[in-house]
């Protein structure tokens, strides 16, 4: 949608990436704390709060663009299995042995309340890694056998197919919201991105949809 508000407004935009949450030197958090500028942040909303918490965000200037919910996949002419009772998941995670996650707000819910819940045996293993492009090239590696992460990770990625969506009472829905930096020296033109965003337009709600991620109940 950049090209769409560049040529709307004449004002050019250029992203970095960065993971919601976790540690280390690929999280949002870590970049602005260490010299990264930026005039927009759009990450969960369980990101975000720390953020708030840090006194990195303008008061007020969030807004929710998109949900998506957690999903499996596996590697792309595998058996795909059934994971939609707790029980499915359950087996299909035994039966797959090594389990890849981001190590951002998805991942840390899948280790903290997911495994725990389903009270996996040692056999399975679990394997955090920095970013979700980085968890999907391991199951695209043979390194795992099944990945979980948001459907905007995994939908539009070769050599991986989507399993489907993890049950209800284990689902974890985030929201990707969009905020001013509180030291950002163009919040004007941040805030019309913010506002572009978030219209329901079409065209933007197609590119949502393609992501796998829907627009928000408001």
């Amino acid at each position: 949608m950049l090209p769409e508000f560049e040529r709307r407004t004449a004002i050019k935009v250029e992203t970095g990436s960065g993971a919601s949450e976790g540690t280390g030197p690929k999280t949002i958090r870590h970049q602005l704390a260490n010299g990264t500028k930026a005039d927009v942040v759009i990450l969960s909303r369980e990101g975000l709060r720390t953020l708030i918490e840090d006194g990195r965000i303008r008061a007020g200037s969030d807004a929710g663009l998109a949900t998506a919910p957690l999903a499996a996949a596996v590697r792309s002419g595998t058996p795909k299995p059934d994971i939609s009772t707790d029980a499915a998941l359950k087996k299909a995670l035994i039966d797959a042995g090594q389990v890849v996650v981001p190590s951002s707000t998805s991942g840390q819910y899948v280790r903290d309340k997911v495994f725990p819940k389903l009270n996996l045996p040692d056999t399975v293993k679990l394997t955090l890694e920095a970013r979700g492009t980085e968890a999907v090239e391991a199951l695209r590696a043979g390194k795992a056998n099944l990945s979980i992460g948001p459907t905007s990770e995994l939908v539009q990625e070769t050599g991986i197919e989507m399993v489907g969506l993890l049950p209800p009472n284990l689902q974890l829905v985030q929201t990707f919201t969009a905020a001013i930096v509180s030291d950002s020296e163009a919040p004007e033109a941040a805030r019309r991105l913010i506002d572009f965003l978030s219209l329901d337009s079409d065209h933007l709600l197609a590119a949502i949809k393609r992501a796998g991620m829907e627009r928000p109940r408001r």
